[in-house]
This record gives C-alpha cells, structure tokens and sequence, in this order.
C-alpha cells in the first residue's frame, strides 16, 4: 500500500471517528438550550430539547458501534454530555417548573436527581463491557431525565401545569433517583432476536402506537415512560416471587433438577 493510500485511509477513519462525536454534541447543544429555555421560563421547549438530546444520544451510540469507532474518548465525551442534557437540564427544569415553591426542599431534590445520575453515568463507564448488553443495571439516566420531560410536556399540553402539587414531582424525583442507583434491571432492547421474531401481530400493534404517538404525542409520550419506568421495579419483583415459589415448592425444584436442561 502507498503512502498515498495510507493518507487516505487514515484520513477517512478520522472523519468516521468525527461523526459520532458531532451528534454527541448535539445532544449537549439541546441540553444547553433546555437549560437557557427552562431559565426563561419556557418549559414546554426545554422538555422538548431533552426530548431531542435523548434522540442524538441513541443516534451517536448507533453510529458508533455500526461504523465500529468507538473509542474511550468517545465514551467519556458521551457521559460528560449526558450528565449536562440528562442531569442538570432536568434538575433546573423540575426545580424553576414545579419545585421552587419548596425553597430548599426543591432545589435539594433536584441536586439529588443530578448526583444519582452522575453516580450511574460513573457506574456504567467502570461496568462497560463487563456485563451483558442485554439490559441495564439501574434505570438509565437518558430515560430518567425522559420521564421528567414527557411530565413536563403532558401537563403542559394539557394546561395541568397549575393544578399539579410540588410535593407529586418531589416525590417523583426521589423515586427516579433511588431507580437510577439501584441495582433493578431495566430492558435494553438490544436483543438482536428482538426483530427476527416480530410476528404480524406485533407489527400491526407497533403500527398503531405510532399512529397513536403522532395524533397525541404529550399522552403517548407520557404512558410509555410511566410504563418503562415502571418496568424495572414489576420485573424485579416477578422474579423475585418466581424465586421464593421454587424454593419453598419443593416438587417444582424436584422437576427442575431432573429435567435435561439442569442435568
């Protein structure tokens, strides 16, 4: 290979490790701008930047791991851009939307929300390709601070926003934080199996929470982080009870250590 073709290859693989990182800071840039929109009292824009960041935050690990440019300072710009679009952001949103009445109590419950997420961002990076891909260890910040952006967004849209109470969202805010550094297990969709066993039936039901999303976007927005939110703690308790009934069942474990597959 000429030093010619070597300059370009070198060159092509500089500008690859460059595209993730720009739509990392687009993820930054929409967590900027919610703060500044939250500041000026514009919610119903900040939630929408989150909502945004959120997008580019998913779009830069696709490219990343599709082009196969991943890299540590890939990993560590990411986080540092997403303790700013799903850590501070949200903080400064929840606090100046619903928290400010409660003085101390509120803005201490939005630094919380920031801490916990900075402890599962640190968390994550220390267990990156430790553990299995196939669901995370805590809720992840990104729908964290998704959640606190579809609230906004759904009262919003609604005019609800006057109606609701400080102590709900600080309430919510705790219950976030204690799932962000918990060690429950959240789904990552990751499963390549996934979309090979989609059926009709699936599709024609994806079909219509698309349609749903896009004649209601605030409802349906809303639903699916109550639902995904909600996930992690039923899952984690559905399994424990399956645990205990095997364990005081006592044909059931039986039947589980003469079957071939516990042989």
């Amino acid at each position: 290979m000429t030093r010619k073709h070597t300059f370009e290859k070198d060159k092509f693989r500089r500008g690859i490790y460059v595209l993730p990182n720009i739509f990392t800071t687009l993820n930054l840039f929409c967590g900027f701008y919610s703060i500044i929109a939250s500041i000026e009292g514009k919610f119903f824009s900040g939630a929408v930047g989150i909502v945004i960041a959120g997008i580019f935050d998913w779009l830069d690990g696709k490219i990343a791991r599709a082009t196969n440019t991943t890299s540590k300072f890939g990993v560590e710009y990411d986080s540092l851009s997403d303790l700013v679009s799903f850590g501070i952001a949200p903080g400064v949103m929840m606090y100046l939307w619903a928290l400010k009445p409660l003085g101390r109590i509120g803005w201490l419950a939005a630094f919380l929300f920031m801490a916990c997420g900075a402890l599962r961002l640190a968390r994550f990076n220390t267990q990156f390709g430790r553990i299995s891909s196939d669901y995370f260890i805590g809720l992840p910040i990104p729908a964290a601070a998704g959640m606190n952006a579809v609230t906004v967004l759904f009262f919003q849209s609604l005019n609800l926003s006057a109606g609701i109470h400080p102590i709900i969202v600080l309430l919510m805010l705790y219950f976030l934080s204690f799932l962000m550094v918990s060690t429950i297990r959240y789904n990552s969709f990751k499963k390549p199996e996934l979309l090979k066993k989609m059926n009709f039936n699936v599709l024609v039901a994806v079909i219509l929470i698309l349609i749903f999303i896009a004649a209601q976007p605030s409802v349906a927005l809303f639903l699916i982080g109550v639902t995904y939110v909600v996930s992690g703690p039923f899952s984690f308790i559905w399994r424990y009870r399956k645990h205990r009934l095997q364990k005081t069942d006592p044909a059931k474990e039986e039947e589980h250590l003469a079957s071939p597959i516990s042989r």
